[in-house]
Parts: structure tokens; sequence; C-alpha cells
């Protein structure tokens, strides 16, 4: 297995950057990733359950990124070790263009990150959405995604004072996003939280919907938000 990857330029390093930062302010543990075919396929879990009966749907973000072509993994590291070497390559690039008097302060071309040292008992890692046979079935407006993930964060906060016990704030967690979104058939709320506390949602630019088996999938030009289905909502 490959032990680093490559980024097409500092830019796409400071991409990478945000949105693993945003990922790591709701839930700070791991991020998987995936490379080949000359993709770096990036997953968070923004919602996942604890137990088996947790009702918390499993809802994923997910950025590809250019790398080389010769690169294979599948991995799960620490976000906030990943987020450091990030930050070392990212000035390490900055300094280089200095030196070489680049306008940008930035050297140009591809940047190499090495691999954090993987964890293995991540539940929601081992969770796969599939990447082909997604379907279009329709459309969300951004005022609908951005109100319902706002009233939800506004409700959690309420209902968690502070010294609540960590299984009650999960199961107001549960109830809160695991509500389906008005209008937004098995979308529950969650998914529009993941959507907006990712950064993928744009008021000038459509959501689309997609669906593959028991996945649903939120499709911007920022990024994917993927729900994993509860089993009785499937079609028949």
């Amino acid at each position: 297995m490959s032990q680093s990857f490559s980024l097409v330029d500092p830019l796409a390093v400071a991409d990478l950057q945000t949105y693993l930062s945003r990922a790591a302010r709701v839930e700070e543990g791991s991020v998987r990733l995936i490379a080949g075919s000359g993709v770096l396929a990036v997953y968070t879990a923004i919602l996942y359950p604890r137990g088996l009966l947790d009702q918390t749907p499993t809802v994923l973000g997910l950025r590809t990124f250019a790398t080389r072509a010769d690169v294979e993994f599948d991995a799960v590291v620490p976000i906030r070790s990943l987020l450091d070497r990030l930050a070392r390559v990212r000035e390490q690039a900055e300094a280089e263009g200095e030196s070489a008097g680049e306008g940008s302060g930035a050297a140009s071309g591809p940047v190499e990150v090495r691999l954090p040292l993987e964890v293995s008992t991540v539940t929601w890692a081992g969770i796969s959405p599939p990447r082909g046979g997604w379907r279009r079935v329709g459309d969300a407006e951004y005022d609908l995604l951005a109100a319902t993930a706002k009233a939800g964060i506004a409700e959690v906060a309420e209902a968690v004072p502070e010294g609540l016990g960590e299984q009650l704030v999960q199961r107001v967690r549960a109830e809160v996003w695991g509500r389906p979104i008005e209008g937004l058939e098995w979308v529950p709320a969650g998914a529009a939280f993941a959507a907006e506390s990712l950064g993928f949602l744009d008021p000038a630019e459509p959501v689309t919907l997609h669906e593959t088996g028991p996945w649903t999938r939120m499709t911007t030009r920022r990024g994917h938000t993927l729900i994993r289905r509860q089993a009785w909502t499937l079609r028949r």
C-alpha cells in the first residue's frame, strides 16, 4: 500500500485543509482516504450510530481530489494528524515559493503528503458507499436545507444543557437529526446539517438528489453528502 499521496498544488492542500477543519468541528475523529485511478476520495463522518439501539442516521461527507495515477490505498487516519501534516507541507511550499521569488508566496506544482498512522477501531469506516449505479431522483432547495440545519442546531443546543451525559446527548441528536426533511422522501435532517457544516451549500447552486441501493446522495459542486437509509425506508 502507498504511504503517501500527492495533491496538484498548494491550493488543493488548502482546500483539503478547509474541508477537514469543518468536519473536525463536528466530529473530531477519523477520516477515510481511498486512492485509485488518479482520484483521492476523502470521506468524513458527520453522524453515525454508536450502538445497536442508536437510531442516529449514518451521514458522511465526501470530497474528491486529483492525485497520482499510480497511487492506491484505503486508509483510515486521525483527522488532526492529517491536518498537522497538511499544514507542514503547505508551510514548506510557501517557504519554497518565497525563496524562488514567486509572487503567490507558494511554490507551484504537486505537493506530496505522507499518510499518518492508521486507526482500526472506526465503525463507520466499514460502511462503503457505492461509487457507481447512482440515478438522479430530484432536487433540493437551498432555503429548505439551510433552514432545516439552522432549526436543528438551535433545537439540539436548547435540549442539551452543560453536564448532560453522553448517552442523553446522543439520544437528542438522534431524534433531531433523524427526522425526515419535509418534502424530501427518506432524507433525514442530519443530511442538511452535514451539508451546511461542511460548506457544501450555496444559495446560487442547486442541490441534486441521487439514489442507489440503501444510499441517498446530495450533490453540489462543493461536495457530496451521503446518507445510508434505514432498511424499512427502501423502495420495494
